[in-house]
């Protein structure tokens, strides 16, 4: 069990774990170990997140996210296989936890009076120098 939130846990069983050949740092091992984890995780069937929830995991994951709503998460930052893991599983919780978070709807607000005549004022001083850059009119 992975505890994400107060209210999101997931079970191991969610989570695929595959092991591949990093491209990053190893050293002599990089050609013969398997550092890299690839995470898959089903958003779509799992039954621990709510609708909103997915939805907004959906959002955020963005490319990582798949057709089939499956969160592929490639970790390679670490030569052993143990700390790439622990890195991706971490990655996926944070970002199931941004996800959880209810945004805060925007409340409609009217600019004030003195704002309203800083603009007007700020307008009045930019014609003013636009005016200053025609060039000067011949009398006739």
């Amino acid at each position: 069990m992975i505890r994400v939130t107060r209210s999101i846990t997931l079970d191991d069983s969610e989570i695929e774990l595959n092991f591949v050949r990093a491209s990053g740092p190893g050293g002599q091992n990089v050609n013969k170990v398997a550092s890299a984890v690839q995470l898959r995780f089903n958003a779509a069937a799992s039954p621990n997140l709510s609708d909103d929830v997915r939805a907004r995991l959906g959002a955020l994951a963005g490319r990582r996210l798949t057709r089939d709503g499956v969160i592929v998460i490639s970790a390679d930052r670490y030569r052993t296989q143990e700390m790439n893991r622990t890195d991706a599983i971490e990655r996926l919780c944070e970002l199931i936890r941004e996800a959880a978070v209810v945004p805060v709807p925007r409340r409609a607000t009217r600019p004030t009076l003195a704002s309203k005549k800083r603009r007007v004022e700020g307008k009045k001083l930019d014609s003013r120098t636009k005016s200053l850059r025609k060039s000067p009119k011949r009398d006739e």
